[in-house]
C-alpha cells in the first residue's frame, strides 16, 4: 500500500471511538458548557513535530497542543523522572527515549496501557520489535513507537576528495568495506585520511562507542537483565580498539549536542560522523547552526562498520495523570501513524518504525537536497535490514552517559589510554550503578 503525503490529518488515527471524541474537540465543563481541550506533549531533540501539531489542531477544533521540547534524550530522562519522583508535573503525553525505556519500565504504572484506547486495532502498524519494546511485562501497551535508528555514515564529500578520496556515495561505500565493512577498516581509512589532512577523521568518540555497543548482541545487559560489561571480553577489545584510534588522532574530541555551536560541521574539523536516521536533522541543524548550507558537502552513505545496528528511536506514551487520556491516547496514535511518520521523516530524518511507512521509503523516498540529494530513505531502509532490538536496561542510558561518557573523553583528551580508561569505567560503574 502506497501512501500519499497529501493524505489529510483525519485519515489515520487509532480507533473510531477516540478519534470520534477528539473530533469533536471538546469536553464537558463541570457546569456542563463545552471548552477547548488542551493536550501538553514533551519530546526531545529534533522531533520534527511543529507542523503536524498544527495540521492536527486544523483538523480537530477544540484541540490545542501545548508542546515542550527539551534539548537532548539525557536532559529529557531527568525531567521525566523528577516529575515521576515529585508525582506531579508530567506532561499528557511524554516522548520516552529507547535508552531509558527500561528505567521506564520499572514505573510503567505511570503510563497508561494503551490497549484501553484501541492498541490492539493498530498493532499491525509497528515492526514487530518496536510494538514489543513498548509492552511492559504484564502485556500492557505503555508507548506507541515514533521512529526506529537504522545507521549510516555520514560523510564530507568535499574533504574526502582533497584528500584523494571517493566522494561519491557507492565510492566511499566500498572505501569503507562495502557489506563486509568493519570497525578496523573504518579506523585504517581514517588513519590514512589523518596522514593526507592531518586532521581527525569523526567528532568525537562517545558516539562511536554508542553505535558500536549498540550492534552487540547483547549491550550493557544480558538479555534476562544481568549488568554485562565487567566480563566482557567483546566489549573490552572493541574499547581498547576505538582507544586506539583515539590516540592516533582519529577522533577531533568535540563537545557532544555542541560541536563549537556547529561550526566544527563546516570548517573541516572533522570528515564523517555516524548517522542514525534521526541524526540527520541534527547534522542540518548544526550545519546552518555553523553557517554552512546544502553546499558545505556533506553526504549520506549506504554502509556502516560492524554492519546492521540500531541507535536510538522513541515512543510517545500517555501520563496516568492526563485527565485527558482518551484524547492524548487518539493525538499519539495520529503522530505515530504511517502517514506522519512520512512527514516526520522528511522534516527531521526519522526512519519510520510503521511498515508500510519504511516500504513507501525503500521505494520511493524523496532525494534529500541537503545531503547531496542523497535517496536517504532508500539508504536507511537498506541500512534497516537485519536489525535486531537489544535489551536496554533500568540503568543503561545512565552507563553510557556517566560511566563511559567520563572515560571516553578521557581518550579523546589523551589523559587516559585504553586501559586506564577501561579502569575508570568500572570504577564509575561501581560507584554508580551497583
Amino acid at each position: 500500500m502506497k501512501l500519499s503525503r497529501g493524505t489529510t490529518a483525519v485519515a489515520a488515527v487509532a480507533g473510531a471511538a477516540a478519534f470520534a471524541l477528539v473530533a469533536a474537540g471538546c469536553s464537558a465543563s463541570p457546569g456542563g458548557e463545552n471548552e477547548d481541550i488542551e493536550l501538553s506533549i514533551t519530546t526531545f531533540g529534533t522531533f520534527g513535530y511543529d507542523d503536524l501539531y498544527k495540521e492536527y489542531e486544523k483538523a480537530n477544533p477544540g484541540i490545542k497542543i501545548k508542546a515542550t521540547n527539551i534539548d537532548t534524550g539525557g536532559n529529557a530522562r531527568t525531567d521525566a523522572f523528577t516529575k515521576i519522583a515529585a508525582g506531579s508535573g508530567l506532561s499528557d503525553i511524554v516522548a520516552i527515549e529507547e535508552g531509558w525505556l527500561g528505567s521506564v519500565m520499572e514505573v510503567s504504572d505511570q503510563f497508561v496501557d494503551l490497549n484501553d484506547f484501541g492498541a490492539a486495532d493498530i498493532a499491525d502498524r509497528w515492526v514487530d520489535w518496536k510494538l514489543d519494546q513498548g509492552t511492559d511485562a504484564d502485556g500492557r501497551v505503555i508507548g506507541y513507537g515514533t521512529d526506529i535508528g537504522p545507521t549510516g555514515v555520514c560523510y564530507n564529500g568535499t574533504l574526502l576528495e582533497a584528500a584523494g578520496m571517493p566522494s561519491d556515495r557507492e565510492g566511499v561505500a566500498t572505501l569503507l568495506g562495502g557489506d563486509d565493512a568493519t570497525w578496523a577498516k573504518f579506523y585504517e581509512v581514517g588513519n590514512q585520511y589523518k596522514a593526507a589532512t592531518g586532521k581527525a577523521w569523526y567528532d568525537q568518540s562517545g558516539f562511536v562507542w554508542n553505535a558500536i555497543v549498540n550492534q552487540m548482541p547483547e549491550g550493557y545487559y544480558t538479555e534476562d537483565g544481568e549488568l554485562n560489561i565487567e566480563d566482557n571480553a567483546e566489549m573490552k577489545a572493541a574499547f581498547l580498539e576505538l582507544a586506539d584510534a583515539a590516540a592516533g588522532g582519529l577522533s577531533a574530541n568535540q563537545s557532544q549536542w555542541d560541536w563549537g555551536g556547529g561550526k566544527a560541521f563546516v570548517d573541516g574539523t572533522f570528515a564523517t560522523f555516524v548517522c542514525p536516521g534521526w541524526m540527520l536533522g541534527v547534522v542540518k541543524e548544526q550545519v546552518e547552526k555553523g553557517g554552512g548550507d546544502a553546499t558545505s558537502g556533506w553526504d549520506f552513505a549506504d554502509v556502516f562498520p560492524g554492519g546492521a545496528g540500531n541507535w536510538g528511536g522513541a515512543f510517545l506514551s500517555v501520563a496516568t495523570s492526563s485527565k485527558h487520556q482518551e484524547e492524548a491516547a487518539a493525538l499519539a496514535a495520529w503522530l505515530t501513524a504511517p502517514e506522519q511518520q512520512l512527514k516526520q521523516f522528511e522534516a527531521a530524518g526519522a526512519f519510520p518504525s510503521t511498515t508500510e511507512a519504511q516500504e513507501e521509503l525503500a521505494t520511493g523516498g524523496t532525494p534529500n537536497e541537503f545531503f547531496n540529494d542523497a535517496p536517504v530513505g532508500t539508504i536507511l531502509a537498506s541500512r534497516a535490514e537485519g536489525v535486531k532490538a537489544q535489551f536496554k536496561g533500568p540503568k543503561d542510558s545512565l552507563i553510557q552517559e556517566n560511566v563511559f561518557g567520563p572515560a571516553i573523553k578521557s581518550l579523546d583528551s589523551g589523559n587516559s589510554n585504553g586501559e586506564q580508561a577501561w579502569q575508570e569505567a568500572l570504577t564509575l560503574l561501581e560507584e554508580l550503578v551497583k
